[in-house]
């Protein structure tokens, strides 16, 4: 077994969150247009419903409110970026290969 460091680590749980989040955002848009008789699987099913969601958009703000300094504030954000190194191999068994040829949608 590998001893992983930490900042392999979340690299790696950060490259097999985006797969996820690609894979998720297929199986949405293929549910989306699929026929309300297919929208049961074996285990699941899916139920698709709109709502109306207000939101904020300050683009709609007059620029004399928008643009003056005295409305917005600033704060200190942490972010945590992740390089790949340039090495000759790379770990063993990763990335993980899944195969997203799925007969079928479960």
């Amino acid at each position: 077994m590998h001893h992983l460091s930490p900042i392999d680590e979340l690299a790696e749980i950060r490259a097999e969150i985006a797969r996820l989040k690609a894979r998720e955002a297929a199986l949405r848009d293929k549910i989306l247009t699929a026929l309300p008789a297919s929208l049961t699987g074996r285990w699941h099913r899916v139920e698709v419903t709109e709502h109306r969601v207000r939101m904020f958009d300050p683009a709609l703000l007059p620029p004399a409110i928008r643009d003056n300094p005295a409305f917005w504030r600033e704060r200190v954000q942490t972010r945590v970026s992740t390089l790949a190194l340039q090495t000759r191999l790379p770990r063993p068994g990763w990335p993980i290969q899944r195969s997203d040829d799925r007969a079928a949608m479960h």
